[in-house]
Order: C-alpha cells, then structure tokens, then sequence
C-alpha cells in the first residue's frame, strides 16, 4: 500500500487548473482511489466510474421491471423507451442527428460493423495513418479479401504527426477507384496526439468516405458532428465515463446508411425472412445493425454517464487533463542520473498543445541503456501504480518509436506462420513496446507526484 512507501517530494510549482473543484469531486465520487492507495496512471485504458453513476443506476434498476424490448408487452415497452431515449441523448450530446445510432459491444465492434458491411470491391482502396488501433487496421483484411489495396500514410519520427505532403500526395492518388475509405483517429491512443480533424472534409471532397476512430478524443474532448461530418465514428462509452463496459456505438451519417451492406441477417435486424423462401427483408435504421437483443439493462446508464459528464462540463474536463499532462512533461523532461544522463525519453510532440492525455516514454539507466518496459511494469506494481505497457494495440507507433524497417518486418512474418512478442525481439534484436501513462478525471497532484518520484528511483 502507498501508506506504507517511499513519501513522495512535492516540488513547488504553478497550481494545476481548477485543482480545488477536481479534488473535491475526487473525494465525492473516486474516494475508493484514496481508501484502497491506488495510483491509477491507464484512463486511456479505461475510465473511473462515479459512485453518484452507480448509485444512480442502481435506483433505476431496484424501481422498474424490465423486459426485452423486442415485443410490445409492458416491461419490454419500458425497456424500450429507455433505450431509445439514451440513444437520442447521445445523438444530443454530439450534435449528430444527421445521423444513425448503432449500439454495439465496443469501439471494436463499432468497427467491425464498418470493415464488414463497407462495399469494397477489386477497384477499391484503403487508406490510413500508421498510426491506428489494431481493430482500425484490420479493416484492411476485408478491402483486400475483396481484391482491393490498402495504403498507410507514415508518421513524422519527431512528434508522431502525421506526414501531411504524404497525406495529401495520397488522397489526391486513384481519382478513378470506387468505394474508397479513409480512416484515422481523432486522438491516438498511444502518443495523445489528436489528428487534425479538417482532414474529415477535405478528404470527403476528393470523394473519399471518412471513418473516424473517435474512441481516444471523446473522453476529454467535444465532438461536434454538426461541425466535423465523418461518414462514420466509433467509440466506446466505458472510456468516457467508466460504466457500463461492454457497450459502444458506431455513428453513421443517414445520407451514408445504405452504402453499407450487410451481408447476413439476425434477430432483430430484419422485417421479414422466410425458410421456405430464402428472403428476408432489412429493417431500414439503427436495427439492421444491432444483433440480436440489446444490453438493455445497461443501456440506460449511459445517458447517465453523459449527465454526468455534461454537470462537470467537457471543456473544463479538457482543460483540467491538458494541465496535469503539461505538469507531467515538464517533470520527467527533467530528470537525469547524477551522471547527468537521461531517465525518460517522451515520444511525440514537445508542444501538448493538441494532445490529449496520453503519454508513451521510455526509461533509461544511468549508462544509457534502455530498461525493459516489463521491468518497469513489476516495480510500478509493487507501488500499486497502474499504467500499461506494450505496444497498446498499435503496432504502427511502435514500430516507428523503435526503428524496425517495412523489409525487417516482412522478412520475419513471412519465414514462419506463427510468432509472438518476445520471439520478434529476439530474431530481430530490436526492441518493442513503451510505457504508457494516461490521466484523466479524478487524477489529482499526489498521483503525478508519486510517479515522478517513483521513475527517480529507477536505476
């Protein structure tokens, strides 16, 4: 337990934005961080959940009988119109009623739902940054099961911003090609960087339909798809505020909702099928796409979530993260070994401006030499802080971050059918994966605190 270890130093420095209001709601809503000593460093990871959220929601489900809603009958009415009231508050809280609500299980799904309804074709191509969550990039298997091409856009290795003469050279490329599909995130969910989102209609206007991978943004940052109009956004709700998992919801513009063609029926998406006959008719909105039956009794707590969000006010959420990031930044940028030898290295930007608050590093020992990320992780442990390690699900930072070659990574994948993490490390002799920190809400001084005063006592 913390209680029980090193004290950390409090340096004297600027007060962090709006720091009595966030304590005090650490205190109201997130007490279980300061009674059970945690350090909780991984909010890209997953969101706190509120105990005013819970409690809430709890009442919601000890006052009503709820029912399946697809029938008419009274629970299964309620239920319904619930479901379809939180839907209409999530339509409220991004300005998006030019669009369809999908509820899904996650961001993934979200994605999923685009990769395997989106009408590629052998004339078809999809582009995307390097930076892109594993489930963004995976996309690419449907477009070239169809006989179409993929195409990255790299990374600038200074700050992880995307080559924009590249971007540009790229979308202006294949005028001719159908069904193309751009796709990129708002925020990474590695480095923090947020994407510029004008991208979004430029590349529309050179015919492209746009993705937007939203999942990292929303949580700190307002979407306004009256402003930005995406084609298509996924996100996931736990990342926002916590509860409930399990559920996301993938936006779809109503003026794109037929261009995606699903190429099987379920319960619940269709009007009419028939066995003797082999046809079936589509429902015609947000139906088509949700399998089966919903999460119902979690459904409603997301409108309690965005409630919650709205009482607090993103921009102040915003504003609050950008501190504590730009705190964090300053401290670590400073350390060094008695030997005045580096201890962290910050990958991405110096300017966190346009960041969120994520930040990917690295550590190193007095002679300079890189301590693997997994050491790092069992001693951070032993000192009950939690933050992540890896590659985090995207590859294509990763890669950059530790210099392996397109012609390295070709020749490994393609001498051998099955491989793993530590195996590349050692055919290769090259290291992967960082560290990963990611504040958020109910962060307050003492946890940076702790951190600082943690990696200055990494050797």
């Amino acid at each position: 337990m913390i209680a029980t270890l090193f004290k950390p130093k409090r340096p004297k420095t600027p007060a962090l934005y709006n720091d009595s209001f966030f304590n005090t709601l650490r205190q109201k809503e997130y007490s279980r961080l300061d009674k059970d000593n945690h350090v909780y460093l991984d909010y890209t990871g997953g969101n706190l959940y509120s105990e005013s959220q819970i409690l809430k929601h709890l009442n919601y489900l000890k006052a009503h009988t709820f029912g399946n809603p697809h029938s008419s009958n009274p629970t299964s009415k309620h239920a319904t119109y619930l479901v379809e009231e939180t839907r209409n508050s999530i339509l409220d809280y991004f300005n998006a009623h030019d669009y369809h609500c999908i509820f899904t299980q996650n961001a993934s799904g979200a994605l999923k739902i685009v990769g395997e309804c989106y009408p590629f074709t052998a004339t078809s191509e999809y582009l995307l940054f390097s930076d892109n969550h594993n489930s963004v990039n995976g996309i690419r298997e449907y477009c070239r099961n169809k006989g179409g091409s993929f195409n990255y856009v790299p990374l600038k290795f200074e700050n992880l911003r995307v080559d924009e003469d590249r971007l540009k050279e790229a979308l202006h490329k294949n005028k001719s090609a159908s069904n193309k599909l751009f796709a990129y995130p708002a925020q990474s969910n590695v480095s923090g960087v947020q994407h510029d989102l004008n991208w979004v209609a430029y590349a529309q206007q050179l015919g492209w339909d746009v993705l937007l991978d939203a999942a990292a943004y929303v949580p700190t940052s307002q979407l306004d798809l009256s402003k930005i109009k995406p084609d298509f956004v996924t996100m996931s709700f736990y990342k926002i505020f916590g509860y409930p998992t399990g559920l996301g919801c993938l936006l779809v513009k109503k003026s794109k909702f037929n261009k995606l063609k699903k190429p099987w029926f379920a319960g619940g998406t269709v009007t009419l099928a028939s066995v003797m006959a082999p046809h079936h008719f589509l429902i015609n909105n947000h139906e088509r796409f949700e399998n089966g039956t919903l999460n119902y009794l979690d459904i409603p707590a997301l409108k309690t979530g965005l409630e919650y969000i709205n009482e607090i006010g993103i921009d102040r959420i915003n504003a609050r993260v950008k501190s504590l990031t730009h705190y964090l930044c300053e401290k670590l940028s400073a350390l060094k070994h008695t030997n005045e030898m580096r201890k962290v290295k910050l990958f991405g930007p110096c300017d966190r401006s346009d960041t969120g608050g994520t930040l990917i590093m690295s550590f190193f020992d007095s002679r300079n030499n890189i301590i693997p990320f997994e050491h790092i992780e069992k001693q951070a442990n032993a000192k009950n802080i939690s933050l992540r390690t890896g590659c985090f699900c995207n590859p294509g930072i990763d890669e950059i971050n530790n210099n392996l070659s397109a012609e390295e990574l070709d020749s490994y994948f393609s001498t051998r059918h099955t491989g793993n993490y530590n195996e590349m490390i050692n055919t290769l002799q090259k290291l992967r994966g960082a560290t990963r920190i990611s504040v958020g809400i109910a962060t307050n001084k003492a946890d940076l605190d702790y951190f600082i005063d943690f990696v200055k006592h990494l050797e």
